[in-house]
């Protein structure tokens, strides 16, 4: 396995292609909420779907939560920095995430499930990321994975930041969640101010940065809070990703999985691959074969 010495040798790290600002949103019952993949201006980076934030401490923002609605064909990603969510679905799944938590509900063939805040005031901040599916397994059994934040393992930086690993490696640390068919990367890494933090990403991988607090440089492009970086791919043989935080830090999402190349047809919680499918899926749903 890749060692931190080795994952900090990246000669050639990705350059930012194209930077991306969230825009306000609303969804669920009255979530307010800040949509940054999923939008016109980047709809989808293979194989992922959508990123949305949700942030808040008036509870008017997200206390009617996200009840039952279905979905088919893609990976939904929740991961929470504070407050407290309770998922529960069709096919007997049921927990409640706190901060630090991760929960990845495979839809498959169909579900229903819901999410819905555990709290009534306080601070609500977290992120969901939709991870497409292969055609092969689109159709296949819902799954439900749920992680507590001492689950997720966390790599102290030598200059005082951390990483915390939700899905791939950063050295020996490696991540619960897995899917096989996009082999995703999903890290949490917080920056103190002026701090550099690098890290190799798999060839051909599509990838992103995404900045929820402080500010970051990627070879010359700032980034700040709310703000996405798609990045290229990288010209040389080391492969990987490098920025620098600013002068108050930086908190960033780093993500990146192997693109699937396969056609997109998505009508709301619904995505698969063709349009005639996207019919199908609704008139399952109607006809209760969720």
């Amino acid at each position: 396995m890749t060692t931190i010495a080795e994952i900090n040798d990246v000669s050639t790290p990705r350059p930012v292609t194209r930077v991306i600002t969230g825009q306000p949103t609303t969804e669920g019952g009255g979530v307010n909420l800040t949509r940054v993949l999923g939008q016109p201006a980047l709809s989808e980076l293979d194989p992922f779907l959508l990123l949305d934030e949700f942030r808040s401490d008036d509870s008017a923002d997200y206390l009617a939560g996200f009840p039952e609605h279905p979905h088919r064909g893609f990976e939904t990603v929740t991961y929470m920095l504070a407050g407290r969510m309770r998922h529960g679905d069709n096919h007997g799944h049921s927990g409640v995430i706190g901060p630090g938590g991760v929960q990845w509900m495979t839809a498959g063939r169909g579900i229903v499930h819901s999410e819905m805040p555990e709290q009534d005031e306080g601070l609500m901040w977290g992120f969901q990321l939709w991870v497409n599916l292969p055609a092969a397994d689109k159709m296949g059994e819902p799954g439900y994975q749920e992680y507590a934040a001492d689950a997720i393992p966390q790599v102290d930086l030598p200059d005082g930041g951390q990483v915390r690993v939700i899905a791939g490696h950063y050295g020996d640390a490696v991540g619960p969640v897995a899917a096989a068919a996009t082999a995703p990367v999903y890290l949490d890494v917080r920056l103190n101010a002026d701090d550099t933090f690098t890290t190799a990403v798999p060839a051909g991988h599509n990838a992103m940065l995404y900045v929820y607090d402080g500010a970051v440089d990627v070879a010359g492009q700032s980034l700040t809070r709310g703000q996405l970086g798609q990045l290229g791919q990288a010209a040389g043989s080391e492969d990987g990703v490098a920025f620098t935080a600013g002068d108050e830090g930086g908190r960033v999402l780093l993500i990146a999985g192997a693109p699937l190349n396969e056609p997109v047809a998505r009508y709301g919680p619904f995505v698969m691959n063709h349009a005639h499918e996207i019919r199908q899926a609704a008139l399952d749903f109607q006809a209760g074969r969720f």
